[in-house]
């Protein structure tokens, strides 16, 4: 299809993608109209410029026929010509809740299958951004975590960070391209579903609209100052990072930083202020207590060192 011939919807996600550097691509397809339309517009802008892209649908099965579900989007998108298989995973919760061991399984199974080189997209828009620093603000995370998702991080590129759903649902549309409703994105026991269809709505209704876009702006306002905090952090020692005695004598909020960094080198995920607060009394005000259980693992105390034990998987 030539390009002045796309729709205006297309057309945004298509643009998004050209701004990506050349490099083969490896994009997560769930289906959904967000990773649907990444992916046509992937093999779109791929093929002008004669750079391999691919894609990978997860299949988490915690659904019955889920197989089934996967193997009908491998369809969908062999239709308009991209190559694309199935990774199956499972999904085990080690106290991080569902949602969370989920995302672990996809990443962990999205990693593995990336070539050498290869980028992986992903399909986060603006939407997805708003409601991460939503519920990022509601876990008390602090900077760190309302800097909601990187543009690009590693091997991951996001770039419909700056698209809205209804962009990618319209572009699915002029495409022809039916996207699969996933039935767990309206299950309102999950918190970001909650966020999405009744905190969200909410906001832009009592305070008016330009909310989501105000949150996005905020996320990118927090990266800078993350990534200057982060850099300080990183001035200490790996080795003294779980040193007690070391870690004692630095400044409160440099000991909670460093102290961040580490539970989030050493495995733990979705790592709170509350988390980081439980973790820094085990330095400031040790009298023997047994430990603290973060996402993915326990934080102990031994023979002056902070010692990580990761929850079974």
């Amino acid at each position: 299809m030539a390009r002045r011939a796309l729709g205006a919807a297309t057309l945004a996600v298509v643009q998004a993608v050209d701004a990506l550097p050349e490099a083969g691509w490896l994009v997560a397809c769930s289906g959904g109209a967000d990773s649907l339309a990444l992916a046509w517009a992937a093999h779109h802008v791929a093929g002008r410029r004669g750079t391999p892209v691919r894609a990978l649908v997860v299949d988490h099965g915690l659904q019955p026929g889920s197989d089934v579900l996967a193997a009908a989007v491998v369809e969908r998108l062999a239709a308009f010509g991209l190559a694309a298989e199935v990774a199956g995973v499972t999904v085990r919760d080690a106290g991080e809740g569902v949602e969370a061991a989920a995302r672990r399984a996809r990443y962990a199974a999205l990693e593995a299958s990336a070539r050498p080189g290869e980028c992986v997209l992903l399909g986060h828009t603006l939407d997805d951004q708003a409601e991460t620093v939503l519920l990022g603000l509601a876990r008390g995370s602090g900077v760190l975590s309302l800097a909601g998702m990187a543009p690009d991080r590693g091997p991951h590129r996001r770039p419909l960070l700056g698209l809205g759903r209804e962009v990618t649902a319209a572009a699915c549309a002029e495409l022809g391209l039916q996207p699969w409703a996933d039935p767990m994105n309206h299950d309102r026991r999950f918190a970001r579903v909650r966020v999405r269809e009744v905190v969200l709505p909410v906001l832009e209704r009592e305070l008016g609209p330009g909310v989501r876009d105000a949150l996005a702006r905020t996320a990118r306002q927090n990266r800078d100052a993350a990534h200057v905090l982060g850099l300080v952090a990183e001035a200490t020692e790996p080795a003294l990072r779980d040193d007690c005695a070391h870690l004692a004598t630095l400044a409160p909020a440099l000991r909670r930083l460093t102290l961040r960094a580490w539970l989030t080198g050493v495995g733990a995920s979705d790592v709170s202020a509350g988390h980081v607060s439980a973790v820094e009394r085990l330095v400031t005000d040790w009298h023997g207590q047994r430990g603290v259980d973060v996402a993915g693992g326990r934080v102990s105390r031994g023979q002056g060192r902070l010692m990580w034990t990761p929850h079974p998987r």
